[in-house]
């Protein structure tokens, strides 16, 4: 949005890191808008990416990575989606070797997922998985939801849920809501049925 590159914030890396640092530490950050970006979606019509400015990206870069250690200490071993050393291929890999013992298989989809999650559970989700110590965290993940998203023809539009696909918070946020909204709750409520996950895509066995 601010069309600051990458080499460009590179240029004046320290300076950047600072400004980046010293506003998120005295809790004074606010992210500017994201800006939309269409791209077309295989099966037909678009999907809307909403791309964070480079300093954005990098600030949420480190809440993420401040998640990460927590997250993955809880997250099923049958989700996939956005975690470190996995990838789709993996949950198509697992999926192949359960489908040949079953009768069935059921894929599901959560429609618009990116676009309508509900912020209240997404932030609750992310309050219980906090130390006192990372209160920040939960500060700005608020602020991030709320960011306004820049329009192709630039204007403001609010946003009232969702999280924007392209930021680099959003994998790690998404991944939290379905674990408890979908992982975590077949596992307790049909403890022999199979599944991979990955982010809002899921396959049933």
């Amino acid at each position: 949005m601010d069309r600051q590159s990458i080499e460009d914030f590179e240029a004046d890396l320290r300076n950047n890191l600072y400004k980046i640092w010293n506003r998120m530490s005295s809790g004074t950050y606010f992210p500017p808008a994201v800006m939309a970006v269409e791209i077309p979606k295989a099966g037909g019509g678009t999907r809307v990416l909403g791309v964070p400015t480079v300093a954005d990206r990098v600030a949420q870069t480190v809440a993420a990575l401040a998640l990460e250690p927590r997250t993955e200490s809880i997250f099923h071993d049958d989700s996939y989606g956005y975690r470190p050393r996995r990838s789709a291929l993996d949950a198509v890999a697992k999926c192949l070797q359960r489908c040949w013992k079953k009768d069935w298989v059921i894929d599901l989809d959560a429609a618009k997922f990116f676009d309508s999650v509900p912020w209240d559970l997404m932030v609750k989700a992310v309050e219980v998985n906090i130390t006192i110590d990372q209160r920040w965290v939960l500060l700005y993940v608020k602020r991030w939801l709320a960011a306004p998203i820049q329009q192709p023809d630039g204007t403001l539009a609010e946003r009232h849920g969702g999280t924007p696909q392209g930021s680099a918070v959003s994998p790690v946020l998404a991944n939290l809501f379905m674990h408890y909204a979908f992982d975590t709750w077949l596992e307790r409520e049909f403890p022999t049925v199979e599944f991979e996950c990955y982010a809002d895509d899921a396959v049933r066995c």
